[in-house]
């Protein structure tokens, strides 16, 4: 089996306010047919460059499969997903930051929360033209490249709203212990008028953005070892007990933290859907 090609490239300002990354992976087909996405709290841009198509399972909807063109703008999920691993083998994503796609999407980011939405609603031809340049460009750094010059093209001036910004790098910090009331005094906003700009910018309110980031931050904490002390991790992200963990752990990824280590790859948000869909509810 040939080895993962996993590439990323960092956008040059002013695209680095808003993308985290433009990545291209290349892979061999998997030994397993689906895998759990996870939620990581941003919004991504996805390319699939083997076949014009996209499938997902939400189990929210009783894991129905959802098809769309192989590019589609996924918004942010509050829950894991599945996906089709075949449409994993050849692919180019742009993560952004999130609140990211403000200047690229004429869109309310509450709109998109949870949904792979095809690009062509966004763009027009101009997402097919975009895919086309993507296969035609010389390879993986050629696409990555192109990549970057499609956002810049496409970027209007619109910036997120100044007191979301202040948020999110609150709640970064210490997403354990952000208040909401707080920061929507420092930055002048009533707390109803706060969550409303914040879930038009970043898709989710702000409480449970921050779940998602010591959700994050748990698995980033069990990635540094092979020996993973879930207790501890609990205690050093904030949780209240261990109780209190699983029950985060399984509503953002539908399985315990043991049977996400026994089924993760080699990417921390893509763990392999071993159970059927009635176990996993």
């Amino acid at each position: 089996m040939r080895p993962t090609l996993y590439l990323e490239r960092i956008p040059a300002p002013p695209l680095a306010a808003f993308v985290r990354s433009i990545w291209y992976c290349e892979s061999a087909p998997r030994g397993h047919a689906l895998e759990r996405v996870l939620p990581n709290g941003a919004p991504q841009l996805i390319v699939n460059l083997k076949a014009d198509r996209t499938r997902t399972y939400r189990p929210e909807l009783g894991f129905a499969c959802q098809a769309a063109s192989g590019t589609v703008l996924s918004g942010v999920q509050s829950r894991y997903c599945v996906i089709d691993t075949a449409e994993t083998e050849c692919v180019l994503g742009v993560a952004f930051h999130a609140g990211g796609t403000v200047p690229f999407f004429r869109v309310p980011a509450h709109e998109l929360r949870d949904t792979s939405a095809p690009l062509d609603l966004f763009w027009g031809r101009g997402a097919a033209d975009l895919r086309t340049q993507l296969l035609e460009a010389s390879g993986p750094q050629a696409r990555l490249a192109a990549m970057e010059r499609a956002l810049a093209a496409s970027r209007k001036l619109a910036e997120p709203h100044a007191a979301v910004a202040f948020a999110l790098e609150a709640f970064r910090r210490r997403p354990d212990q952000a208040s909401m009331a707080a920061v929507a005094g420092k930055i002048g906003l009533s707390p109803k008028r706060f969550i409303e700009r914040f879930k038009a910018t970043v898709g989710v309110p702000p409480k449970h953005y921050c779940r998602i980031l010591r959700f994050q931050r748990a698995l980033a904490a069990a990635a540094r070892g092979d020996a993973v002390d879930w207790t501890r991790i609990a205690v050093d992200c904030g949780y209240f007990d261990q109780a209190h963990f699983i029950h985060d752990f399984r509503a953002f990824a539908g399985i315990t933290p043991t049977a996400y280590q026994s089924a993760r790859t080699e990417f921390q948000n893509h763990v392999k859907f071993v159970q059927s869909a009635a176990a996993a509810l």
